[in-house]
């Protein structure tokens, strides 16, 4: 811009050099006519000079009225360029528009072909590495303290209702059984287990005996005697019983289990005194002592061990996080159907956002212009549209000048008739 500010300026001083070497011939016509000229192309030049400099600062530095334009005005002009671009330039039907364009599913595409495992391994180790350091024991226990609150206040029936259903959709429900039933039988097998289980069938035989009449004691009794009411037998049935069950998919108490899921699933969503229950029991739960310092141990213990993990040459939790994020980029790259469901989601909720937020963006753009300053606006305009501006004094000083010289003309010519 220095150039054509200098280019400008000597157009302005070639005409007022032009003015004077003509004024010592102002008598003859071509002398007059010379000097018309220049003098007009002086006044054209000076009036586009002020008229340029007073957008942007006071001209020679004088408060004259209405100069200095822009940081005169920088408020409200901050505020109708942001109304202007809003509602007029990015309105939410050329947004969305220009959102349905995007081809979400290629871009996808092309991002999961340029990842790598190692690049999934490296940004999961930082992420996982930052999330870490930021979790101080303050700060754990300052979410663990919301996340007591947040369950306090969301009822947990639905949330489990939903947890059994998507459990017995994708078979968890089996497995859990399964894993319980040879846990168990394991269990028994330990002469410990089975001497702690003896004992408390030796205290329900007491208690039960204590409820019933005088016959069936006698009964009992002499069951005992027999060998026929033997705790360690009753422990060995109970032992062949869950290797049973274990062995046998098609087990009665399998089939049993699944029905108490469906039935406690219909249960937490339909009945409210059940319900009621366990919400009670969730709050009481969670509000005792044992259950707020556990919390608070159990996240302390999980960062100890994150911070642990990610410090070894090998991270067991980044290799799995990174697996499965391996695993969701292979997805991406082969499917092509997922990658246009994932691309209309996508498309569908920026668009929810642009629509729900539109009325901000004259704000930001607002408060985008707004930080500039007056001094930062009036150095930005210069510098991207400063050319245009010298050239306006260039062509004000040639344009002034020829419109003298036409005059200048039409008055030789009045004199000539």
């Amino acid at each position: 811009m220095r150039g054509q500010r200098k280019l400008a300026l000597g157009v302005l001083l070639a005409a007022a050099a032009l003015a004077a070497l003509a004024f010592p011939f102002r008598a003859t016509w071509w002398g007059g006519w010379v000097l018309a000229v220049a003098e007009a192309g002086v006044v054209g030049g000076l009036a586009d000079w002020f008229a340029v400099t007073a957008i942007f600062r006071h001209p020679l530095g004088l408060p004259i009225p209405h100069t200095a334009l822009i940081p005169a005005n920088w408020e409200g002009l901050a505020e109708r360029v942001g109304a202007m671009v809003g509602g007029r330039v990015l309105t939410p039907q050329y947004l969305v528009q220009e959102i349905e364009r995007v081809d979400a599913a290629d871009l996808l595409a092309r991002g999961a072909e340029r990842l790598s495992r190692a690049d999934l391994e490296t940004a999961t180790r930082a992420v996982a590495g930052w999330a870490a350091e930021q979790l101080t024991p303050a700060t754990a226990s300052e979410l663990v303290a919301r996340l007591r609150t947040l369950l306090v206040a969301q009822p947990v029936a639905p949330t489990l209702a939903a947890a059994l259903r998507v459990a017995r959709d994708a078979g968890w429900d089996r497995r859990i059984v399964q894993t319980a039933v040879l846990g168990l039988a394991d269990a028994l097998e330990r002469p410990d287990v089975r001497a702690t289980v003896a004992e408390v069938i030796d205290e329900l035989l007491l208690r039960y005996r204590a409820r019933m009449g005088v016959y069936p004691r006698i009964w009992i009794g002499l069951a005992e005697l027999l060998g026929v009411l033997d705790r360690e037998r009753i422990v060995s049935a109970l032992h062949s019983g869950l290797r049973e069950v274990a062995k046998n998919p098609d087990h009665p108490l399998r089939a049993r289990a699944g029905e108490i899921v469906v039935e406690l699933e219909l249960r937490l969503t339909t009945d409210a005194a059940l319900a009621a229950r366990v919400d009670a029991a969730k709050n009481e739960l969670l509000a005792t002592p044992a259950v707020v310092a556990l919390l608070d141990d159990l996240a302390a213990s999980l960062r100890r061990t994150l911070l642990a993990d990610l410090a070894a040459p090998r991270s067991e939790a980044t290799a799995w996080i990174a697996a499965r994020l391996e695993r969701a980029r292979q997805a991406l790259v082969t499917d092509a159907a997922l990658r246009r469901q994932i691309g209309d989601w996508l498309r569908a909720r920026v668009a929810e956002l642009v629509l729900r937020h539109h009325g901000r963006i004259a704000e930001f753009i607002a408060n985008g212009v707004r930080a500039l300053g007056p001094e930062g606006a009036v150095r930005l305009i210069e510098e991207h549209a400063g050319d245009d501006l010298q050239f306006i004094r260039v062509n004000g000083t040639v344009v002034g000048g020829l419109a003298g010289g036409a005059i200048y003309g039409v008055h030789l010519l009045f004199r000539l008739f």
